[in-house]
């Protein structure tokens, strides 16, 4: 079959499954056209824990389904490649890792996403390379166990205060980049910029320009809106939702937004996530996270048209989290990161 029969036979068995496809932005451009939505790890582990169809069909190696069933522990997520791995994820296992706690006793781990759920329930917290740092920080011990990746576990060294005990794994696409191969690179031209990933070799970080996660080598933070191409659910989905509710008076408003708010985090807490009983609710000791909009004007922007993929909702001048204000007057403050990990002792 041709690539626009498949195409629409995959969008028909979406229909009649009640799914949703979740793509890597690793993936080829054909899978990517028929996400629903497109993320690195840590965008596709939040949406896998929103998503409302019954069925999630997930592009991407094996340890990212498991993750996501982790997350949406009552749907049913499916993968079209089971033996997609990532070698990574391969180099410790969960016998290993506790017989590597046992030579460090107290110390925690920090485990990368990149793992399998084996070796997850071995770890202290997970962290994906978007947020290495900030969930190493938020630990109060001193020495930190931190698995698989060691270039990523470096890296975050260099900008930690705490002491870094890594496990030798390695991305080994990552691991074969070296010093050499960017300054030949940067010759050509030399007024280029150049990107790295935190998984790549220490020597290689320090030639760089911007050591970035994935999800910020395709939306950086000063990427005008504008010229982003991407799949519209990236943003805009609570605006749409907003929207709906005033102009096609889907549902009443306060319905929408605890379906958006309050419903997910109960939901969270009613499945053994004790700190979600402080989030998704207005009340005295909750924790301040609030989305201040208009209801009258709220709209979202994002479309299928070229350059208007990832529009941002417009009518919320401010966003709070945790007390401390991101976003004011539409505008959304740099070098403002109050949120905080929740971590939650398995049962």
């Amino acid at each position: 079959m041709d690539t626009p029969t498949i195409t629409a036979r995959i969008l028909e068995l979406k229909r009649e499954r009640n799914a949703t496809i979740l793509a890597h932005n690793y993936q080829i451009g054909e899978v990517q056209d028929v996400a629903d939505y497109l993320g690195d790890s840590l965008g596709l582990s939040i949406q896998a824990a929103q998503v409302e169809e019954d069925v999630i069909l997930f592009c991407g190696v094996h340890f990212m389904a498991e993750t996501a069933a982790i997350l949406a522990p009552n749907k049913t997520v499916l993968t079209p490649e089971p033996e997609a791995g990532c070698p990574m994820a391969d180099m410790i296992e969960a016998d290993e890792l506790i017989r590597w706690k046992k030579d460090y006793p107290g110390r925690p781990v920090v485990c990368y996403v990149n793992t399998t759920a084996a070796v997850k329930a071995e770890c202290d917290i997970c962290c994906t390379s978007s947020n290495a740092l900030h969930v190493v920080d938020s630990l109060e011990a001193k020495e930190i166990l931190f698995a698989p990746d060691k270039n990523l576990a470096a890296y975050v060294a260099r900008h930690t205060r705490k002491t870094i005990i890594p496990w030798d794994g390695y991305c080994y696409v990552h691991n074969n980049i070296h010093a050499r191969d960017v300054r030949e690179k940067k010759e050509r031209p030399p007024t280029a910029e150049v990107w790295v990933h935190p998984e790549c070799r220490p020597e290689v970080i320090d030639l760089a320009d911007r050591v970035l996660s994935t999800g910020k080598m395709i939306t950086d933070w000063d990427t005008p809106w504008e010229a982003v191409n991407t799949h519209p659910r990236t943003v805009g989905t609570h605006g749409k939702v907003l929207r709906m509710a005033r102009e096609k008076k889907l549902m009443p408003l306060m319905m929408a937004i605890s379906k958006m708010s309050y419903q997910y985090a109960k939901f969270l807490q009613d499945n053994g996530v004790q700190q979600m009983a402080n989030k998704g609710r207005i009340k005295v000791g909750a924790d301040a996270d609030l989305t201040i909009f208009d209801p009258k004007t709220v709209t979202d922007n994002s479309a299928l048209d070229q350059g208007k993929n990832a529009l941002p909702t417009t009518g919320i001048p401010y966003v709070i989290v945790n007390g401390t204000v991101v976003v004011k007057d539409s505008k959304v403050l740099k070098d403002v990161y109050p949120g905080q990990p929740i971590r939650n002792r398995a049962q």
